[in-house]
């Protein structure tokens, strides 16, 4: 069920079920039966542990994989500090106001490490607490023999245009407008960009992993199903002599090792921790049939939990084309003040709260905690005089959010350096709301 028609077909195959346990192999034989790391792997290989949670998890959080390369991951040499503008450390300004940016531009000379700015953040990663959102703008491959990762935390990447091709440790995965894909922490990858460039979002979780979101009173299925995630299948190169470089993030630095093998050459693997993709275009939307615009929670595709129960580090949120028929209801979201943070971006079409202008694809929003917002006056006006009858919003349009518990700071890369901060957003969106009330003659000061 394609979300939308593209240019070539993936032809990539993949394992299907959100966190299930997969086992794939490249060469028959190669994944050992009844035990993880026998004396002698098949096929002269290395057995390797990679895992994403602590050992003593409890059973239904652990993740980890089992892989069975040709040779492991250890074998490079010392890691040294790459000297990078993009990763150095960046002054957050922590500001109430509503923030809106333009369209973030296209950067046709760069590959995927160094297209990768960072807008926002709150957390530390040597803590593994909170969350950072970036925006990316690749325009090239990265270079052949060079893979990345990431140590600090779980990369949700949420393309906006072009697509992304990702080699990865446990296979392949082809990333469009309209998916995402999530790449664990620790997960070595390499992006091409076959249908040339592509930018999009990301939002990194220092703390834990994505999961899926309770389903409560909706039941046992609803929003994202698991069986729609797939996981890629095992992929190898057989190279023990080209020099490759492996980059790292490392607490928001780049670092770079040089190692004489592909890090690509896991034959293999079995587990729970892995790399997916998501096709938006298949999430199952509910939403009210009788009256009132239900909380944007109900439209949760990924959580991050916090610590405190059905309170989030980082809520990936979409709103797709979707039906409304509510009956004596502001269809629109209403006016409200948020415990949670609130980072929207667009990926294709209009939001339907904002009908005036400024929030096009590729741009973004921020609406930190109890920052008021909602519908711009465009919007208002619109809804409140609309005849009630069903109608469908958001055709060709997707918009997503990624919500926080926390306090979002703004980069200054995002704040100045990238010159797309929209300098009167809360002046156009909402200084032209009227006040339309109307006293009652009986009444005056509120007493009869």
């Amino acid at each position: 069920m394609p979300s939308t028609k593209f240019s070539f077909k993936d032809s990539y195959t993949y394992l299907n079920g959100f966190q299930s346990y997969h086992e794939t192999e490249a060469i028959p034989d190669t994944l050992p039966i009844g035990q993880n790391s026998p004396q002698k792997p098949a096929h002269g290989l290395y057995a390797e542990k990679f895992s994403g949670t602590a050992f003593t998890a409890p059973r239904h959080e652990n993740q980890q994989s089992w892989l069975y390369r040709i040779l492991p991951a250890a074998a490079h040499r010392s890691f040294q500090p790459i000297s990078s503008d993009i990763h150095q450390p960046q002054k957050i300004h922590q500001i109430p106001n509503q923030l809106r940016w333009n369209p973030f531009s296209f950067d046709y000379e760069v590959s995927w490490v160094e297209s990768i700015h960072r807008v926002s953040e709150a957390g530390d990663p040597t803590m593994k607490s909170g969350l950072a959102i970036y925006v990316y703008a690749v325009g090239k491959d990265m270079p052949a023999n060079e893979s990345f990762y990431s140590a600090d935390g779980d990369f949700l990447i949420v393309p906006q245009h072009g697509v992304l091709d990702i080699q990865t440790e446990m296979g392949k995965i082809l990333v469009r407008a309209n998916e995402i894909c999530v790449i664990p922490r620790g997960v070595r990858y390499r992006v091409t960009v076959p249908d040339g460039p592509a930018r999009g979002y990301i939002c990194e979780l220092y703390q834990g992993h994505f999961q899926l979101p309770e389903l409560g009173p909706i039941g046992s299925n609803g929003l994202a199903n698991a069986r729609d995630f797939q996981a890629p299948v095992a992929y190898f190169d057989e190279d023990t002599e080209t020099e490759w470089r492996v980059i790292s993030k490392f607490n928001n630095g780049l670092f770079s090792a040089t190692q004489f093998h592909t890090p690509f050459d896991v034959v293999g693997w079995h587990g729970n921790y892995y790399p997916y993709k998501y096709d938006l275009g298949r999430f199952n939307t509910i939403g009210s049939i009788s009256y009132d615009h239900p909380d944007p929670s109900i439209f949760t595709v990924l959580t991050g939990p916090s610590d405190i129960a059905g309170t989030a580090i980082a809520d990936f949120v979409i709103f797709p084309p979707r039906w409304l028929v509510q009956e004596d209801t502001f269809r629109p979201p209403w006016y409200h003040r948020n415990t949670m943070s609130e980072f929207m971006g667009l990926i294709s079409g209009d939001y339907d709260a904002k009908t005036s202008g400024g929030f096009h694809p590729a741009g973004a929003s921020l609406h930190n905690i109890m920052s008021a917002h909602g519908p711009d006056a465009g919007a208002h006006r619109g809804a409140s005089e609309a005849e009630l009858k069903p109608t469908k919003v958001g055709e060709q349009s997707m918009a997503f959010m990624f919500e926080s518990c926390l306090m979002l700071g703004v980069t200054e890369w995002g704040l100045k350096t990238c010159e797309k901060l929209q300098k009167e957003y809360s002046e156009h969106s909402w200084e032209p709301l009227k006040s339309h009330f109307k006293r009652p003659i009986a009444y005056s000061n509120g007493s009869r």
